[in-house]
């Protein structure tokens, strides 16, 4: 269970839990920056999301998981080079695999694959921990629009798109960048998508 110990945090965990297992999406702070989140598995939840940042779902979105037992449960023959990479990894990274399995098709890319990644963030890990399912993680702004450094630059249009507004880290600004993004084939090509 999560290191989290003040209650007002348990609270929003458990109200943005609350929320996700109804169906519904919310605007939550992440590792890197501000997202819109779902459950992993929920398509009708995932085609809101499209809908509410106009972005086509031929684009695949990432997923985050809570641990590496957690990513093995749901991405089917993970090289062993993943596990390296993610421990030297000095910032969040997203690593798309060949196959991902237990999360809805229309999350995932035309070739089955999907970026997922494990994060070390406490509020998240604790949160994936409580409805758990991956949780979808996309940046929190209409699609081609900048990405939000902090939680007053995402638009209105995307707050008032979503069921519930995390109600933590607000006042914080974010490093303003995204994860980096590989991608890692089952024969351990990489390909960086995004330094």
């Amino acid at each position: 269970m999560p290191r989290i110990l003040d209650p007002y945090i348990l609270e929003e965990i458990n109200r943005a839990a609350h929320v996700i297992e109804e169906g519904g999406i919310i605007l939550y702070p992440t590792d890197t920056i501000w997202g819109i989140g779902c459950d992993a598995t929920n398509e009708k939840a995932i085609k809101r999301i499209y809908e509410l940042k106009r972005r086509p779902e031929s684009k695949s979105l990432i997923a985050l998981v809570s641990s590496q037992n957690q990513l093995l449960r749901h991405v089917k023959d993970i090289p062993s080079l993943a596990f390296d990479l993610m421990d030297c990894a000095t910032r969040p990274m997203t690593i798309v695999y060949d196959c991902v399995k237990g999360v809805s098709p229309v999350a995932l890319a035309e070739d089955g694959s999907m970026g997922v990644r494990v994060v070390n963030d406490e509020f998240c890990r604790a949160l994936i921990d409580k409805i758990k399912k991956p949780l979808i993680s996309t940046s929190a702004n209409v699609s081609s629009h900048p990405s939000p450094s902090c939680y007053e630059d995402i638009e209105d249009d995307i707050k008032n798109g979503v069921d519930y507004i995390v109600d933590y880290r607000r006042g914080e600004r974010t490093s303003d960048v995204s994860s980096t993004i590989i991608k890692l084939t089952n024969d351990c090509r990489i390909t960086v998508i995004r330094k």
